[in-house]
């Protein structure tokens, strides 16, 4: 069985709606962040980099969201491109563009926007445009074409998701209006059955993990105020 270490964050709910879409049998296992668990030489010894999630499969284990959905993906041949290079190329270019550009933007943007200890007006803009940008890209993919990759559902569309489950919380209530395209295919997958039930994967945890954004939590996850 696969053991699944996770929070409730976006990165983990995309291979979390993955499992469950795959119907693989998993045991999660809580990382708490916010209490540094993360930092655990255990887990240390399975992530060097320190965070979630990870996956042991066996004697495998795959750290990084986006190289724990395309393991997956190759593991039991389901989600993936098709068989041509254009098909693949396509798939692993959109894949990459979550991985290198919404992701990292949208934990920027909500970082300055949410949770950093003091007002930065330029790095604030900075990411929030940034994080509009990315997904004003997606949208725009999506104008033509139901999914990501194409014509198919692919874990490309899944680490999507795990993004766009946030976008009101990064860009405001309002954001959704300016993506029409993204928001179609963000219900479409929020209304699969795999999806609802890593909803209620998540809604039964959370009462595992540490709520409060304290000083704390502070303290543990942005060690870099320590040296400030």
């Amino acid at each position: 069985m696969i053991k699944f270490y996770f929070n409730t964050s976006p990165n983990p709910m995309k291979v979390a709606l993955c499992l469950e879409e795959m119907a693989l049998p998993y045991e999660p296992v809580v990382i708490d962040t916010r209490k540094g668990d993360q930092f655990a030489p255990g887990f240390a010894a399975l992530n060097p980099n320190a965070k979630v999630p990870v996956i042991v499969d066996g004697d495998v284990t795959v750290f990084d969201s986006n190289a724990i959905l395309l393991y997956l993906s190759e593991k039991t041949g389901l989600f993936g491109p098709g068989l041509g290079a254009k098909e693949r190329s396509e798939f692993l270019s959109w894949l990459m563009f979550v991985a290198t550009g919404v992701g990292p933007f949208s934990g920027q943007a909500v970082h300055f926007k949410h949770f950093a200890p003091e007002q930065v007006p330029y790095a604030n803009t900075r990411y929030q445009y940034e994080a509009d940008r990315h997904y004003t890209v997606a949208d725009r993919r999506l104008a033509d074409r139901p999914y990501l990759a194409g014509g198919s559902y692919t874990v490309a569309d899944m680490a999507l998701w795990g993004w766009a489950r946030m976008v009101p919380f990064i860009l405001g209530d309002e954001a959704w209006a300016r993506y029409p395209n993204l928001k179609r295919l963000f219900d479409e997958i929020s209304s699969r059955p795999a999806a609802k039930r890593a909803e209620e994967f998540r809604a039964k945890h959370a009462s595992a993990f540490k709520a409060e954004m304290d000083d704390e939590a502070r303290a543990v996850m942005f060690k870099h105020l320590k040296s400030a």
